[in-house]
């Protein structure tokens, strides 16, 4: 039998340690070897066994979780998913987190703690085992019972397959991304290499809501693109990329002679929402042959059939590399569904995305 993943968690909520321990312990191949109510408690631990995935709270007292992840980054990088609140501020602190190195973040409200964490139990543990494959070299360091599964729905449930898609070669080109763990730094590094005039980007970003929001108007100000949550009725023009709204699905409509984006509500598909499938299925319906499809670093099969459609229409697609990407598992199912054209690392793509423009 394989060892079992080493997980540590730390939380200064006794609650939340408690539940999540239970929820973790439900499957067997994890094993929780240490609960901390703060940092300095956990370097003690630390001194005696080091675990496989840390999941770590940002505000704890005597040292917040940020300091104890730059430390640990730089004495030994270790997959580490945060556990924060839904909150704007927490939002921006989660992202920083992110940045120094963090993998995953999974959120937890103010209230009704226990049932939200036992509903998303399945959820966290794939997040858990996702982590523990994490190759932490391709991550930048900036300065209780099992639930039953449920349904894994897919794209069907927002909008329906499309037919033969017909499309005529156009000069109105679309590039959709989809991403999901390792994504928000994969996406920072390809955004800022694209000049302004690229063509129209929709992305789908596996991320909670209130988080899309700050990640978006954070790249705003590093790219030359303009970069932003989408909103219905946003319009798709070169030198914008828009980012689906947490907890929102994004689907692109032609409307007249123009590109425009809708959120929309709807269940879970691939168990995301927003979902790449969701996105690229849009994309094969209304551009077909003058879309570029492209699928990052992520966990799980989200955007495999959606890319497969993509190039059913016409589509030029790219995979990320397994040795570029943090998590090689949604381009992984995306090569195997048949929908990539060309399997290039990261740093590769700036430069195709240019090249697609002419």
């Amino acid at each position: 039998m394989a060892d079992k993943i080493k997980v540590m968690l730390v939380d200064d909520s006794a609650l939340v340690r408690q539940v999540l321990k239970e929820v973790l312990s439900s499957d067997p191949q994890i094993e929780v070897i240490a609960v901390a109510s703060d940092p300095l408690f956990a370097q003690n631990y630390l001194e005696k066994q080091w675990p496989d995935v840390i999941v770590l709270d940002i505000e704890m007292p005597r040292m917040d979780g940020l300091t104890f992840l730059k430390k640990l980054m730089k004495e030994r990088p270790t997959p580490v998913i945060i556990c924060s609140t839904l909150t704007e501020k927490g939002a921006e602190i989660t992202l920083d987190a992110m940045n120094y190195g963090a993998v995953e973040v999974i959120t937890k409200p103010r209230v009704g703690l226990k049932s939200f964490l036992e509903e998303e139990a399945t959820q966290f543990i794939q997040s858990v085992k996702s982590a523990a494959n994490a190759r932490m070299k391709n991550v930048r360091m900036a300065p209780m019972e099992k639930k039953t599964l449920e349904p894994k729905l897919s794209a069907d449930v927002i909008l329906p397959k499309a037919g033969t898609v017909n499309i005529g070669r156009t000069t109105d080109k679309v590039i959709a991304i989809g991403a999901s763990t390792g994504g928000t730094q994969a996406l920072e590094a390809l955004l800022t290499a694209l000049p302004r005039g690229t063509t129209g980007i929709v992305i789908v970003q596996h991320m909670p809501e209130h988080f899309t929001k700050a990640f978006s108007d954070r790249l705003n100000t590093l790219c030359e693109i303009e970069v932003k949550e989408g909103e219905t009725g946003d319009r798709v023009i070169p030198g914008r990329a828009i980012i689906a709204r947490g907890n929102s699905h994004l689907v692109l409509k032609r409307s007249g002679a123009q590109y425009v984006v809708e959120v929309k509500d709807g269940p879970l598909v691939n168990r995301h929402r927003p979902s790449v499938d969701v996105l690229f299925r849009s994309v094969a319906k209304e551009v077909g042959q003058n879309a570029l499809g492209i699928i990052l670093t992520g966990m799980g099969d989200d955007g495999a059939r959606g890319m497969k459609e993509m190039k059913d229409a016409g589509a030029f697609n790219i995979a990320q590399d397994e040795k570029s990407c943090v998590v090689y598992g949604m381009p992984k199912e995306a090569v195997k569904a048949g929908g990539v054209d060309i399997i290039i690392p990261l740093s590769e793509i700036p430069r195709q995305i240019i090249k697609f423009k002419d």
